[in-house]
């Protein structure tokens, strides 16, 4: 995977990284191109020695820091809340956008819930055309055959409205719009040269975050692999996260795009390109999900829960967006790549094995992570403790929302672990993962999370 970042274009990749440009335009970058000194664990450490204190908390970095600095990045205006739909109607009429392509899943355009989106934009002169086309991994002929619409009905803007597979459909769309060729052809990182074709993107759901990065995940039917677009010039114009549209949302669907924000926190966190800014994020979406997800999942129409996980996946969303992610999701797009599984339920799976795998390097983090998670003071004591207690409350929270125990019951097959972990290594979002993996590392966490474990008896939640 990722043909242009890790193959051929590892010298331009490679260049860049020398020139100090890694941090400051996020590009995720293989271990091979930098000194082994920049992922060099600081313990907390603070560049000038020891005047910062050397314990966990989000007081100082987790690596080494990135020469030329780091870059943040988000959509040029988010909106939040009850009623942030409408909200984004006026924008959409002041930036004088006059015929959207709606970009949406066959479920939504059946429902009726699209009809919402095409009301709103009515009311301030804006047409609409429905392209209802996104699957749940989204594929290179979806973005096709969205484009001939959009192309055939003179679309000046693209709405999408769903979850990240509408989102990065929608952004597929808009990247080849602005840029021609195909979607082929801007696999990797910052491969576009345009911005893409303006989109403003309304979640429903608590999930993926897609609303808010420059992450675009698409399916290469010819294959069977997820390609990673990770541009900059594909982070949606306005972001719409309007707690309302979420409430009719499915128990399963909350419970796995629910471990997927969770699983973008984890790995924000630990990232070698994490910062205190993504940390925050990270930590605090840590926070919440612990605290609601149970609860948004029990009963759908609790609007504080709704509300609240709304809030985390964009926070989760802000983390990865600039520290990147880790082994979880490179082996979990190759799992959605390869047997077109659901994402979240993936990485749900994943997250407590590759963890484990990390606790080995960073086991100071989980303090951290364990703190967030609301776990009680005996289970923070020491590394050692919280990676144990960090473990065994994913695994719990997980068996609590109806997550699958393991990959057997999704029906992945063990004699594909070689095709899928060389896959994985090649994935760029591996590249930040705290510890570094050999071919063999992967297959052994596939082969783990394949015969699951049982969840440890999670530990009480701190009063």
């Amino acid at each position: 995977m990722l043909r242009k970042a890790v193959n051929s274009g590892a010298v331009r990749l490679a260049t860049r990284a020398a020139a100090g440009l890694l941090a400051g335009e996020g590009v995720a970058i293989a271990r091979s191109t930098l000194p082994a000194a920049h992922f060099a664990l600081r313990s907390h450490a603070s560049a000038a020695g020891s005047s910062v204190p050397a314990g966990p908390h989000g007081t100082n970095y987790h690596h080494a820091q990135a020469p030329g600095g780091y870059a943040f990045f988000m959509p040029t205006v988010s909106l939040m809340g009850a009623g942030a739909l409408d909200s984004a109607a006026q924008r959409i009429q002041r930036l004088g956008y006059k015929k959207a392509l709606i970009v949406t899943d066959a479920y939504m355009a059946k429902s009726g819930a699209v009809g919402k989106v095409v009301d709103v934009l009515a009311s301030v002169g804006v047409e609409a055309v429905v392209f209802d086309g996104a699957v749940p991994n989204p594929t290179d002929k979806n973005v096709e055959d969205g484009l001939a619409l959009l192309r055939s009905n003179g679309c000046d803007f693209i709405v999408s409205f769903g979850g990240g597979s509408s989102h990065d459909c929608a952004k597929g769309v808009g990247i080849v719009a602005a840029n021609g060729g195909r979607i082929h052809d801007y696999e990797g990182v910052d491969v576009s040269a345009q911005p893409m074709l303006p989109v403003v993107a309304v979640n429903t759901t608590a999930g993926t975050a897609s609303e808010i990065t420059r992450f675009c995940i698409i399916t290469d039917t010819s294959r069977s692999v997820k390609m990673a677009i990770v541009d900059s010039k594909c982070t949606p114009t306005i972001a719409v996260d309007d707690p309302t549209l979420m409430v009719k949302k499915p128990a399963a669907l909350t419970a796995a795009t629910g471990m997927d924000a969770l699983t973008h926190a984890v790995e924000a966190y630990v990232s070698t390109i994490s910062t205190p800014v993504t940390d925050a994020c990270a930590l605090h979406a840590i926070k919440l999900i612990s605290t609601y997800l149970r609860t948004a999942v029990a009963d759908g129409s609790n609007m504080q829960a709704r509300d609240m996980m709304s809030y985390a996946q964009f926070l989760a969303g802000a983390a990865f967006n600039s520290a990147s992610l880790g082994y979880v999701h490179a082996m979990a797009h190759q799992l959605g790549g390869f047997y077109d599984l659901p994402h979240g339920v993936c990485n749900a799976v994943l997250l407590p094995v590759v963890q484990e795998f990390n606790a080995k390097q960073v086991p100071s983090l989980y303090i951290d992570i364990a703190e967030a998670m609301g776990l009680p003071e005996s289970a923070r004591r020491d590394a050692a403790t919280a990676s144990k207690a960090v473990l065994g409350a994913i695994r719990g929270l997980s068996k609590d929302v109806g997550i699958p125990a393991n990959l057997k019951q999704l029906g992945v097959k063990p004699e594909d672990f070689d095709v899928l972990a060389a896959n994985s290594l090649k994935d760029a979002c591996g590249f930040t993962n705290p510890r570094p993996a050999t071919h063999e590392d992967v297959v052994a966490m596939f082969r783990q999370a394949y015969e699951g474990e049982e969840a440890e008896e999670p530990l009480a939640q701190a009063a």
